[in-house]
């Protein structure tokens, strides 16, 4: 008889077979409110899913559950995608979830994804345009709203770490429809400026709702475009909003920006001043080892006995004064045996017949240079007297003597009446002198 009662183990076994087995059961999509649950840090989580008549547990491991983009809280409606299962160990049936997102925002979900991938395509997502921060800033700008713990955060710890710099807010709306042209705006103030190191846009967490004016395309594009560093710290760790990819830096917490974007004085002085003791201990062993040198230097044999420095110099010098000596000489009997050589050859061929000659040729050409020149003298006498007489008879002086004259006007010779105006003074050359005189009257020739 006992062979038809099944053990509890079995039918709960049976059971669970038949619920993976059911191809409907393996991907179910539920909405409902989240219960029961309490957060369960870096572990697999524990809650319930319920509507107005009914309740189902519901497991989230933690991998999972670390992918959420929101913070899920008691009370919370949401959309989840799950396989059904039994727990054997209780007999209860319950969901595991793979996806979960807020019931009602399923469409703003859809439409950040789609907005990431058509940015990301055009390249605002990547690292290759993202800008250094400035180490040491001088001037830190806040984009945030003035009220809240946000601003307290920053400031707070920004005065702890560094308070050198000078923080300036620019107070901004950071949630609602006019948000996102408030938040463009002040990114654009702030770079038009041009004195700012650094920019820090904050927002604390929320809904994706709220958290939605940093998923606007104007709010990427101007914290792409802007030429200040940029550290976007919007909602808490597990919100990634478009503005954190485009931005220069990603902080999870305003807090963490504010320690992104400066460094601990305190740390900074410290290390400035173990710099300076080591550059201090390396200057003073530098000095130790010059001086060491130093001494070397002073006790070597150069300083000591300086003569041995040049002796070896010294011999080489003797040897090459020797060795010019010998030079010299050998020159000088070469020299001297040319001198004997050519003195003999000399000898043998003594100048004096040719210059005897040479003398004789002399005296010839002596004798035949002075005739020539007395005939060509003679010649040219009497050529010079017959061109003095044709001279003379060709002299307008002959022509005077005959009576006759000529006339000039400021020793200007005048050969018409048309060169003369009356009461002109005239002179008037003669063989023997001149004549001034003046013109009374003109009379000209018909022709």
């Amino acid at each position: 008889m006992t062979e038809k009662y099944l053990t509890v183990t079995a039918l709960t076994k049976y059971i669970k077979r038949k619920f993976e087995a059911d191809p409907y059961l393996d991907r179910v999509f539920l909405t409902g409110e989240i219960s029961n649950f309490r957060m369960r840090p870096n572990a697999h989580q524990y809650f319930s899913l319920k509507d107005d008549r009914s309740k189902i547990s519901a497991i989230m491991f933690k991998g999972a559950f670390n992918s959420l983009k929101f913070q899920p809280e008691e009370g919370m409606k949401v959309l989840v995608i799950g396989r059904i299962s039994l727990y054997e160990a209780s007999g209860n049936y319950q969901i595991y979830i793979e996806h979960m997102e807020p019931d009602g925002v399923g469409a703003l979900y859809q439409a950040l994804e789609k907005r990431k991938q058509e940015l990301q395509k055009e390249g605002l997502f990547n690292p290759d345009f993202k800008q250094p921060l400035v180490r040491f800033p001088k001037k830190i700008a806040v984009i945030t709203s003035p009220s809240g713990a946000v601003i307290r955060d920053i400031m707070t710890t920004i005065k702890r770490r560094y308070p050198i710099v000078q923080l300036v807010i620019f107070p901004t709306l950071v949630q609602g429809d006019k948000a996102a042209a408030d938040i463009t705006r002040r990114i654009k103030e702030v770079d038009a400026i041009g004195d700012f190191d650094t920019m820090i846009v904050a927002r604390g967490g929320g809904s994706i709702e709220d958290l939605w004016p940093f998923n606007e395309e104007n709010v990427a594009r101007a914290i792409f475009e802007a030429r200040t560093p940029i550290v976007s710290s919007v909602g808490h760790e597990t919100d990634i909003t478009i503005a954190d990819l485009v931005a220069d830096v990603r902080a999870a917490t305003p807090t963490a920006a504010a320690e992104i974007a400066t460094p601990v004085l305190t740390e900074e002085l410290l290390k400035i001043k173990e710099k300076e003791n080591r550059l201090n201990q390396a200057m003073s062993n530098q000095l130790k080892y010059k001086k060491q040198l130093y001494d070397h230097a002073m006790n070597s044999f150069v300083f000591k006995q300086p003569k041995r420095l040049y002796e070896a110099f010294s011999v080489q010098l003797d040897m090459l004064n020797r060795r010019l000596e010998q030079s010299l000489i050998l020159e000088v009997q070469s020299k001297e045996k040319e001198y004997r050589t050519l003195t003999q050859k000399l000898y043998f061929q003594h100048p004096q017949g040719k210059v005897d000659v040479s003398k004789q040729q002399v005296n010839y050409l002596n004798e035949k240079l002075l005739t020539t020149m007395q005939s060509l003298m003679k010649d040219n006498q009497t050529n010079l007297s017959q061109l003095l007489l044709n001279l003379d008879m060709l002299s307008p002086l002959k022509t005077m003597l005959r009576g006759y004259s000529y006339v000039t006007v400021d020793e200007k010779i005048i050969k018409s009446t048309t060169e003369l105006k009356e009461n002109q003074t005239l002179t008037v050359h003669l063989s023997d002198g001149e004549v001034e005189t003046r013109v009374s009257e003109i009379k000209q020739k018909e022709l």
